[in-house]
């Protein structure tokens, strides 16, 4: 706060309002604010929870920057079959460097309330105890259904996604994720790196499904 002088005028929020604040004094250890007026404050009614397996943490912490814009409500770190061991060992190391990510992006994007991030999870574990409405494994294989087929005349409140590393998920994840309530969905033809996956199925559940906006 050393910048802090008075008449400047700052975005205040307590996590459930946001009021426009102007610094009435400040000192080496103190600012006091009086509050000038109340800012509308979008919220969403759809709930997105992110199971998202660890990959190179430059890929992830970019996936999680932009999830946050996208407005996921909670993020799960997946221990997935084909997550490279090394990386799952320093994960959580990286859990106070995910937080502050989240922290930074959530006031770039301007949310009240910032996301939930969990400590990692073996992903057959993340997919049992989803209790979402809508569920759905990201997938390249063949039975996956396309996503605009899925999300044609669904509604929901809550929407699980889990996106899975690179080389995919396994045969075992399919089944456990199957036995849990979870679609196969599709991307269509393409290839998509995770963090992309990430941000493009954010995107299109937001379009489709969240009509109120972040």
């Amino acid at each position: 706060m050393l910048r802090a002088e008075p008449g400047q005028i700052y975005e205040l929020s307590d996590g459930t309002s946001v009021w426009l604040g102007k610094i009435e004094s400040a000192g080496k250890d103190h600012v006091e604010f009086s509050l000038v007026e109340p800012i509308p404050v979008r919220r969403s009614s759809l709930e997105k929870t992110l199971l998202l397996a660890v990959v190179k943490f430059d890929a992830l912490e970019w996936a999680l920057e932009k999830a946050t814009e996208l407005g996921v409500n909670r993020i799960v770190p997946l221990a997935a079959a084909r997550s490279e061991k090394g990386l799952l060992a320093a994960a959580g190391k990286r859990a106070e460097r995910w937080k502050k990510i989240l922290f930074e992006s959530s006031q770039q994007s301007r949310r009240v309330r910032l996301p939930v991030i969990e400590a990692v999870t073996a992903a057959q574990d993340a997919f049992f105890a989803s209790q979402s409405d809508l569920k759905l494994m990201f997938s390249e294989r063949p039975d996956g259904q396309p996503l605009k087929k899925i999300l044609t005349d669904r509604t929901a409140r809550t929407v699980a996604l889990a996106i899975g590393p690179e080389g995919g998920w396994t045969d075992e994840e399919f089944v456990a994720a199957g036995k849990a309530g979870f679609e196969e969905a599709s991307l269509g033809s393409l290839i998509l790196r995770t963090e992309t996956a990430a941000t493009a199925c954010l995107a299109a559940i937001n379009y489709s499904l969240d009509g109120d906006g972040k």
